[in-house]
C-alpha cells in the first residue's frame, strides 16, 4: 500500500500523477487510502473549490483538458480503444466518427461531456488477450491490425476502405485469440480480396 501523503498535499499527489483522469479507485492507490468516506468528501471538496473536474459517476480529471481516449478507458474496466476510432485513425477507413470505439466487457453508448462513447463487448477470453494492444499514456489502444479483427469479430459483414495498410502477418497472429471459425473464415475471404485487388 502506498504511503498517504501528508495533510494538505492530497491534491498534489493528483496533479503529479501522469494521468489525466482518474477513478475512485485510481485516487485511493494514489492515497494510499481503501476506501470510506474520507476521500469522498475530499474529492467533493476539490470539485467544489474548482481543483478538481467531476466528469462522470465516479470519474475524475485536473482539468477540462484531460485525455478523452483516456477517459473512455477509466470508464469501464477492462477496455481499450479500437474499432473506427483507430481504423480512421491508421487509414484503414476513410469515413469519420465522432464516437470513440471502446472494446470492454460490456455493449453500452454513453454520453460523458458532450462526447459519445461506444462500448462494445468482447468475450473476456478476448478481452484479456493484450496481443495487439500498446499501452501510451495510460491508454490501452488496439494496432490497426486488433482493431480490423476486433470490428470482423462484432459484425458479420462490414467494408473496409483500404486493407493494403495492414500488415498481414501480424492479423493472422491475433486472429487465434477469437477462437472463431466464422471470424477465420471471413478474414481468409478479405485477404484474399486484399491479394486480387493487388495485382489488379
Amino acid at each position: 500500500m502506498d504511503k498517504k501523503p501528508a495533510k494538505g498535499r492530497y491534491i498534489e499527489t493528483l496533479l503529479r500523477s501522469p494521468k489525466t483522469v482518474f477513478s475512485t479507485r485510481d485516487i485511493a492507490l494514489l492515497w494510499g487510502e481503501k476506501g470510506g468516506n474520507n476521500p469522498r468528501r475530499r474529492l467533493s471538496s476539490y470539485v467544489k473549490n474548482g481543483k478538481l473536474v467531476r466528469v462522470h459517476r465516479g470519474i475524475y480529471a485536473k482539468d477540462k483538458n484531460y485525455d478523452r481516449f483516456e477517459l473512455a478507458t477509466r470508464i469501464y474496466t477492462p477496455s481499450y480503444i479500437s474499432f473506427e476510432t483507430v481504423l480512421t485513425r491508421t487509414g484503414v477507413n476513410f469515413q469519420y466518427y465522432g464516437n470513440i470505439f471502446a472494446a470492454s466487457y460490456i455493449t453500452r453508448e454513453i454520453e460523458v461531456d458532450g462526447q459519445k462513447i461506444s462500448f462494445l463487448r468482447m468475450k473476456d477470453y478476448v478481452l484479456s488477450n493484450t496481443i495487439g494492444i500498446e499501452h501510451v499514456n495510460d491508454v490501452a489502444t488496439a494496432t490497426k491490425e486488433r482493431a480490423f479483427l476486433d470490428r470482423i469479430y462484432i459484425s458479420k459483414d462490414y467494408h473496409f476502405d483500404h486493407l493494403d495498410v495492414l500488415d498481414w502477418d501480424k492479423v493472422f497472429d491475433i486472429l487465434p485469440i477469437y477462437r472463431n471459425k466464422r471470424m477465420s473464415k471471413k478474414v481468409k475471404e478479405y485477404f484474399e480480396d486484399y491479394k486480387k485487388n493487388k495485382t489488379l
